[in-house]
This record gives structure tokens, C-alpha cells and sequence, in this order.
């Protein structure tokens, strides 16, 4: 079965965010139950520097009013196709916003075109290759199910993956006589929105299934507290809405072989993630390593409960733990924190930014990550905490709540509890997590214990690349490897 995965960002060629690592890890995921993924992605400066070696497939002499190559190769492990449309994305820094730090203005242009180069793809755009379904990733490929439902089509498939509601690529009504797409186009059916276009909404209508990637945060945004105006959508056409919860690439994050850690350790020598505990103290500057130490690799903002960590900084000290951060996102947390570090020398750190070999260290040394969201579709470095042995702190919501097994007597007594999850998310819960997080690892037997449970979790992509090949197979009709008739 072949698909087509269109995304904005794909690891290791371009990252972002978390969407990048999903959009990188399903198409090895899914090789074994039968389905071949090819990923369209942009030709950014970072992409373009590592396709020396791909091959032109189709030339484009007017992409929205721009010359244009689609590049087809495989870099680092994945089958791409490559949109080199050099004034489209030639462009330094981040892929969405400018050295201003606003949205590049003509952002429904870029992401437009890509949308409509999949949908083509799924036309027959290149002699030799028509994948039975298209699969779109947020916003930037919301597009994609529209230009094939407009076209007439019924032969490929689509389906619309939502990692974000909150970020539902909405633009003024005057660029559609510019998108291609038909006058009929423009109704509550297709892409319009409160009298503008969201291209995500136009993904979630027009697709033939919609997924995101949690089941908790499935039925939360049919709520109108997480449905950002989508939920009424959501609800009418609820049989084909499906939370499927996003693994990791249990290669890439794997303690045993990962080169970023300075010390390697498996559930049977977690006694020597010291070594990288202590690494990681040097990095930050802090004063030692006594007592729990508690980590951040997060985007600081409200939506991440930065603010409330803010509040919970001054008990999380006073308490005898220590906290490093690292991150980058609104200018008043970044600067919150790197205040916090000023008021607790030796006890809080911050490295604002993002760095992807530190990023595994921390995970390998620190003792605890917290991760405060007021919402979270998935997460993802809950799971990376999980199998590193750094045992979550989180609230109870979307994928956190999926993902973590409370700590409560009951689930100690069990011996399955794998972190601490905290409601309502307030500040004074947050304190109290932290309050309760050091109570259990001032008991070394029970935390090794509870880490080593983290890190037997399946945080793997198996069991979830094992359901989105069974959608595949239901839009498409063909069997995969799981079919137990194939």
C-alpha cells in the first residue's frame, strides 16, 4: 500500500517541534504491516543541504506563480519528495516566521502549494507513482483533503492528522480566488470558516478520516473548552474522528546506544544515569548533585504551563531540588527563568534555545521532567522521559493523561504507577506534585523501582502504526501484513 505523509517539518531533516519527530518515526513504524510512506516535505535550505544526491521527478513552471522541482531520494533512512521552490523557502531561520519573529506574510501561499503538489501527486503528477492515500499533518498540509475532494476524484483516500488544534492556519477570504480550488469551495463543507479560510478546517472537513494523537484528546476537543470552534464539526462527523496515541523512535531514544549520553544504562545499571546526572549539573552550572534534580525541554509558554512553574520555582529550591530549563518561546518566561536562575545560583538553570543532543542528556540524568500543560494533544517528552528513566510530572490532560500511571498508594501498591499526574492545573497542584515527586524519591528503593517501570513502558510506535495501517486498509480496501486473510 502506498501512502503519501505531507508535512511541514520531517526529523532529522528539519525540526521544530514534535510534529517533525512523528512525521520522521511512522514511515519506518510502518513498514512492517505493509504500507509504503513516501514524505513531501518543503525544500528549505536545511532540507535542500542534504539532498545532494535526489533526482528530479517533475518540474513546475507556475506553482502558485513561482518555478518549482520536486526532488525524489532518500536522506537519513526516509523516502522523500522534496518541494525545491527556492522563492517559496529559501529562507533563513525558522520554517514559518521571518528574523522579525511575525508569520512570513505569505505563509497561505507556501503551505497552499504544498497542499496542492500532494493532492496532485495523488492525481498522477509523476509518471510511475499514486499513492492510495494522501495523509496530512496540521494546518500547513490542511489543504490537501480539499483539492482532492474538489477535484472530482474518488479514487485516492485522505486522511487529516490534527498534533495542534490550537493552531488552525486561518487567513482572510481574499486569497481564495487565488488557491485553486472551485467557487463551491468556499462554503461551511469546504475550506471557509467564520468568513475566513482555516486550512486546518478544511483538512477536518474534507477528509476522509480525521485522527489525532491521543484518545484523550479525541474527546476533549469535541468540547467547545478544546474545540477552538471545531467541535461542532467533530461531533457531526464523530465515526470517522479516531485518537491514535504518537511512540517514539525507540532507536533514536534508546539508553542502552545513544551517543548524546555520557554514560549509557539499561533498566539493570540505572545506578550509573549519575554520570549523567552529573553532566548535565555541569552544563547548567548548578552547585551538585544532591537531591532530586528536575528538567524542562519544552517551547516556554502559557500553553505549557511555563507561568505556573514560574510560581512553583522559589518551593522547588526551598524543598532541596534543583531545576534546569531548556527552551525558548515567549519573551516574559524566557526571561522569568533566566531570573529565576540569577535568585538561585548553583540551583536553577536555564540554556535558552534548542539542542537536540542535550535535549537526550538531560533525559538520561535528570530525575524528573515536568511537564504542566494546560493542554496536550500527545507529548512527547513524557514518553522520552519514560524511557529514560526520568519520571514525569505532569497534569492530568490529552496524551499526558494517556501516557502516565499516577502514583497514588493504590497504583504503588500494585507496582505499576511510572510518574505523578496533578489536577486541577493550577500552581498550587503543581507545587504539590513537585512536594509529592520529592517525597517518593527521597525512598531510593521505590523510585529505581518506578523508573525502571517507565522505562518497560511501550512508548513504541508498534501498537499505533499497527492501527493507522488498519485505517488505511479500511479507506482503501487493500490488505496489510496484519491482515490475518493477507
Amino acid at each position: 500500500m502506498e501512502v503519501l505523509s505531507v508535512a511541514s517539518e520531517v526529523y532529522p531533516l528539519i525540526k521544530t517541534g514534535g510534529l517533525a519527530d512523528v512525521a520522521g518515526a511512522l514511515p519506518g513504524a510502518l513498514g512492517p504491516h505493509g504500507v509504503s510512506m513516501r514524505t513531501l516535505a518543503p525544500g528549505y535550505p536545511a532540507v535542500m543541504a542534504k539532498m545532494k544526491r535526489g533526482r528530479v521527478v517533475r518540474e513546475l513552471d507556475d506553482l502558485f506563480g513561482v518555478r518549482a522541482k520536486l526532488i525524489a531520494g532518500r536522506v537519513d533512512g526516509l523516502d522523500v519528495v522534496i518541494l525545491d521552490a527556492p522563492q517559496l523557502y529559501d529562507r533563513p531561520g525558522n520554517p514559518y516566521v521571518g528574523p522579525d519573529g511575525w508569520d512570513w506574510p505569505d505563509n497561505w501561499k507556501r503551505f497552499a502549494a504544498l497542499s496542492w503538489v500532494a493532492a496532485e501527486l495523488g492525481l498522477g503528477l509523476v509518471e510511475g507513482y499514486r499513492p492510495q492515500v494522501i495523509h496530512a499533518h496540521d494546518w500547513q498540509a490542511g489543504l490537501a483533503p480539499a483539492y482532492i475532494k474538489f477535484s472530482g476524484n474518488q479514487h485516492v483516500k485522505t486522511m487529516m492528522t490534527v498534533h495542534n488544534m490550537a493552531f488552525k492556519g486561518f487567513f482572510g477570504a481574499d486569497i481564495f480566488t487565488q488557491l485553486r480550488l472551485p467557487p463551491q469551495a468556499f462554503s461551511v463543507h469546504g475550506v471557509e470558516f467564520y468568513g475566513g479560510i482555516s486550512y486546518l478546517k478544511a483538512g477536518m472537513e474534507c477528509a476522509d478520516f480525521v485522527t489525532t494523537v491521543s484518545p484523550s484528546y479525541a474527546d476533549e476537543i469535541r468540547t467547545p473548552a478544546f474545540g477552538v470552534g471545531l467541535e461542532g464539526l467533530l461531533n457531526a462527523r464523530s465515526d470517522t474522528v479516531f485518537g491514535i496515541l504518537n511512540g517514539i523512535d525507540t532507536s533514536a531514544w534508546n539508553p542502552a546506544t545513544d551517543p548524546a549520553l555520557v554514560q549509557n544504562f539499561s533498566t539493570n545499571t540505572i545506578h550509573m544515569r549519575r554520570v549523567n546526572k552529573r553532566a548535565v549539573a555541569d552544563q547548567f552550572g548548578l552547585d551538585g548533585v544532591d537531591g532530586p534534580l528536575f528538567c524542562v525541554v519544552s517551547r516556554l509558554t502559557d500553553q505549557k504551563g511555563m507561568d505556573l512553574l514560574l510560581e512553583a520555582v522559589d518551593g522547588l529550591v526551598a524543598g532541596g531540588g534543583r531545576l534546569v530549563v531548556l527552551g525558548s518561546g515567549e519573551a516574559h518566561l524566557e526571561d522569568g527563568f533566566s531570573r529565576a536562575a540569577a535568585q538561585h545560583p548553583g540551583k536553577v538553570g536555564i540554556i535558552t534555545g534548542y539542542n537536540e543532543p542535550l535535549s537526550h542528556l538531560m533525559q538520561g540524568g535528570c530525575d524528573a521532567i515536568l511537564i504542566p500543560s494546560r493542554f496536550e494533544p500527545c507529548g512527547l517528552t513524557q514518553l522520552y522521559g519514560l524511557r529514560y528513566g526520568c519520571v514525569p510530572v505532569v497534569s492530568r490532560i490529552g496524551g499526558l493523561a494517556d501516557t502516565v500511571i499516577h502514583a497514588n498508594p493504590a497504583a504503588l501498591s500494585a507496582e505499576v504507577a511510572t510518574g505523578v499526574v496533578f489536577d486541577p492545573n493550577s500552581a498550587p497542584m503543581l507545587v504539590e506534585a513537585i512536594r509529592k515527586t520529592m517525597h517518593l524519591y527521597a525512598d531510593e528503593k521505590r523510585w529505581k523501582k518506578m523508573q525502571r517501570r517507565g522505562m518497560k513502558s511501550d512508548v513504541s510506535w508498534d501498537t499505533s502504526a499497527a492501527r493507522y495501517a488498519d485505517l488505511y486498509a479500511t479507506l482503501t480496501g487493500l490488505k496489510t501484513n496484519d491482515d490475518p486473510d493477507n
